[in-house]
């Protein structure tokens, strides 16, 4: 089985005529994902790689149902983007798009939550399920997600898009596929956190343990501790601690947006320790990850 995404989600991809949409388009395509639709104001009428463009949300899901839409427009035209598919009934959103002002990101996944949406990201590169589907730009083009990515009993978690690959990858050497891969994003507000994800690969019986890409500053790690000590988690988790140096170094910045240590609990030493205090096997590095989940589902066994 799988989250969020199969080989039966239908999804459409908001300012499809970019050039990074269009791109994403045929990437997704040849992975065998179902892109039904696009849209981009004023471009009704076209095509992009066979994909029929739209004017407006509406025009598609008044012709057939949709499951997903994944966004990529400029971040002053982004909020007004998810509305529009969370109104037209869309119940998983992926934001690739970067640089969104904070107080709109947190206006659309205050809408999504009324609504029962789900938003992935934003400045993410989305899910994939190996084999049944894409959504978004993870794995780049089909041949080298192929490569890296296969159909397996582990779920990954990311804050960063480039490492979701990376981990998938390490996994898929060590003969460890994968059930569903998400990139959760790299901004200091997102959609949906590791804590609000985990419930998911909980319910999911062929998903067997996870791994976990983390970084410096943020409380998700904290939260993730938390909700697998409350509800006594039945996945063994493995996660690798990127950052480790900023500890020493104050001030330094790492990466994405959501990377700014404000205190002692954003660190990377107390995040560790906290993942650990909940059983969670934190790996010196990310080649350590398949055989720490290797040994934990032995000891599962």
């Amino acid at each position: 089985m799988s989250i969020l995404i199969d080989k039966d989600t239908t999804f459409i991809i908001q300012g499809i005529t970019g050039r990074e949409a269009v791109n994403m388009t045929r990437e997704c395509l040849n992975y065998g994902s179902k892109v039904v639709g696009g849209v981009t104001p004023g471009r009704a009428g076209r095509e992009i790689y066979g994909v029929p463009v739209f004017d407006c949300v509406r025009d598609i899901t008044k012709r057939m149902k949709v499951n997903g839409a994944v966004v990529s427009v400029p971040p002053k035209f982004t909020r007004d983007a998810v509305f529009e598919a969370i109104e037209n009934g869309i119940e998983t959103i992926v934001i690739v798009t970067e640089r969104i002002p904070r107080q709109e990101v947190a206006q659309m996944v205050e809408l999504a939550n009324l609504r029962g949406a789900r938003i992935i990201g934003p400045n993410c590169l989305g899910i994939i399920t190996p084999g049944q589907c894409k959504m978004g730009g993870v794995g780049g083009p089909a041949d080298d997600t192929r490569k890296a990515y296969s159909s397996g009993p582990v779920g990954i978690m990311s804050r960063s898009g480039g490492m979701t690959t990376e981990i998938a990858n390490t996994l898929t050497a060590a003969g460890l596929g994968q059930s569903t891969a998400v990139s959760i994003g790299g901004d200091a507000i997102i959609g949906s956190s590791y804590a609000e994800i985990m419930p998911l690969f909980e319910a999911d019986p062929e998903t067997k343990a996870i791994a976990i890409y983390s970084e410096p500053g943020g409380r998700m790690e904290a939260e993730l501790a938390e909700w697998v000590r409350e509800n006594n988690s039945r996945l063994p988790v493995v996660a690798f601690m990127a950052g480790r140096f900023m500890d020493e170094m104050p001030g330094m910045r790492f990466g994405h947006a959501g990377t700014i240590v404000e205190g002692k609990a954003d660190t990377t030493a107390e995040k560790i320790e906290r993942m650990r205090e909940a059983g969670i096997a934190v790996a010196e590095r990310i080649e350590d990850i398949p055989a720490l989940i290797k040994e934990r589902l032995a000891e599962a066994a």
